[in-house]
């Protein structure tokens, strides 16, 4: 589900967010000499912010995931095992330039002809398989608790107390981004009328001496605006105005007890109903972006002159459309993990969580289901700045502390900037249920219609991962899905220094606190782990 953090008419406070062959003679990044290793002062290029997940912390003083180093020097020209990756999202743009050619394509089954050819329970499953039919917005699940009416549900109360508090901080929200929204055009418009253009660039701004009081205030929220990433006006307009129509999304369709949003025609809280939906898994408007920016993420096509570069080179994308806007079907996700393991995905990446769970016992069936056959799940740990260990966060993987499954992996969220900021703010921690930590604020990767965005969560954490995961089962093969997991927590650099947690700057703790390998993913130190251990 999407996440708004909150800012404030006076004061503008934040912005808003939206989950190989031999390696003889290459050695990994010494972890002993990570804590030594100079900070970045100087504000990252263009080029950086497009791929910083895939720069070298050593080299380039930036905390990415070593993929470049790791194809220069590790995988080459080496030719590899394709892997299908199974992504559990919203719908994925299968037209994309950039993503076109990575899909995985279910050749048992003849196209169109309404038919379920290989008789999987699914008619014409082309490329995946769409859970939600034509529908998108949907409800929270603790407002269809309340929208259910059973005051006996042990989750009623709670689920209360949230709704009350929630569309009140969401009714607050809507006044405020339509006040700043309306700053920020006065100013834009002043300047533009100062300058005679519209495309006055941030030098210009800052170079700007006048006594005009509306001339000093349009550059007082410019400068603001400047500080908080934006590189122009026009930039900070389209993220507040993105802002507003989420906040209204979640009054009208997420939060709203009367709101009907599914279309399938299935009862959610019956399992023996499977084969609902249909095989047309692309978005069903441009503004759902969701599922393309994490498939990007993974294997978008690489050095094609194009947009983005994903993890993974050697990847076949399966779509399962799974995830609304708003919260994911507990019956919807267990289904999705069985097709994707059913229809030989050998990792499945999910960026969705959710704080209620009316049916986990499914899920985590269908998680020990992939686990008993050899695939991996990646999960993104959420994005509510919390303790996992101790709040709800589902699907999980565990009974009162019990894994199901030795191939489920959690990932938090890093930002671009090594250091006390390592942490992203907005990503949640747990000593015990988040594994490890990636690459997650700021990533740009592609949007649908061939274009591309810079979105943040551990939505995108998830599948870098999982692209690395990708990247050792397509060079390793015969690695088992629990060895790579393994692998993921072992290898990776294990970063000894405090850092902010949950964006709270009184809370500082050591990153080992966080997670329960201590480690940041790094793809190149895999490489060589997988290679070591496949002997």
């Amino acid at each position: 589900m999407k996440t708004i953090k909150t800012i404030t008419a006076s004061a503008f406070a934040a912005i808003l967010i939206s989950g190989c062959g031999s390696t003889a003679g290459i050695l990994s990044t010494p972890v002993e000499n990570i804590d030594n290793t100079p900070l970045k002062v100087t504000e990252l290029t263009k080029a950086e912010k497009h791929n910083w997940g895939h720069l070298d912390l050593v080299k380039d003083t930036i905390p990415g995931m070593s993929v470049d180093k790791a194809y220069a020097e590790i995988i080459k020209n080496k030719k590899g095992k394709k892997v299908i990756v199974a992504v559990i999202d919203s719908g994925i743009d299968i037209d994309h330039e950039d993503l076109d050619d990575v899909l995985w394509t279910n050749t048992k089954e003849k196209p169109n002809n309404g038919k379920d050819d290989d008789n999987n329970g699914y008619i014409d499953d082309i490329h995946g398989w769409n859970f939600l039919g034509d529908g998108y917005d949907e409800q929270l699940e603790f407002v269809r608790i309340l929208a259910q009416g059973d005051t006996s549900n042990p989750d009623y109360s709670r689920a209360l107390t949230e709704y009350d508090k929630e569309y009140q901080k969401y009714s607050g929200y809507k006044g405020n981004y339509e006040q700043i929204f309306q700053q920020i055009k006065s100013a834009d418009a002043t300047l533009a009328k100062h300058f005679g253009k519209e495309d006055y660039t941030k030098a210009e701004v800052n170079a700007i001496k006048t006594e005009d009081e509306t001339l000093k205030q349009a550059v007082q929220v410019a400068k603001y605006m400047f500080s908080n990433g934006m590189d122009s006006l026009a930039d900070a307009k389209k993220e507040i105005s993105k802002g507003i129509e989420s906040i209204n999304e979640r009054l009208n369709y997420n939060l709203n007890k009367t709101f009907k949003g599914r279309t399938t025609g299935d009862n959610p809280d019956d399992m023996s109903s499977t084969s609902y939906g249909n095989g047309n898994v692309k978005p069903v408007k441009k503004s759902e972006s969701h599922g393309t920016h994490v498939a990007g993420i993974i294997a978008a096509e690489r050095n094609n002159g194009k947009g983005a570069n994903g993890v993974a080179n050697n990847v076949a994308l399966m779509s399962i459309r799974t995830v609304p806007n708003g919260d994911e079907y507990d019956k919807d996700v267990a289904l999705a993990i069985r097709y994707a393991v059913d229809n030989g995905a050998q990792i499945i990446n999910g960026s969705f969580g959710k704080s209620y769970s009316p049916h986990s016992d499914w899920v985590r069936d269908a998680i020990a289901y992939a686990g008993k056959n050899d695939v991996l799940i990646v999960h993104a740990a959420g994005n509510d700045s919390k303790d996992v260990d101790t709040e709800p966060n589902f699907p999980d993987d565990n009974i009162n502390g019990q894994e199901v499954s030795d191939t489920y992996i959690r990932v938090g969220a890093l930002a671009p900037k090594y250091g006390s900021g390592l942490i992203a703010g907005f990503s949640n921690y747990g000593k015990q249920n988040v594994d490890v930590f990636a690459p997650g604020a700021k990533v740009y990767s592609t949007t649908p219609e061939n274009e591309y965005d810079t979105k943040g969560g551990t939505s995108m954490a998830a599948p870098a991962v999982a692209g690395v995961a990708a990247l050792i089962r397509s060079y390793y093969p015969k690695l088992s899905a629990a060895q790579v997991k393994q692998i993921l927590m072992d290898s990776g650099l294990a970063v000894k220094t405090k850092v902010v947690v949950g964006g709270n700057t009184d809370d500082v703790r050591p990153f080992a606190d966080l997670t329960k390998s201590s480690k940041m993913v790094n793809a190149y130190n895999a490489l060589i782990m997988a290679s070591k251990m496949s002997k």
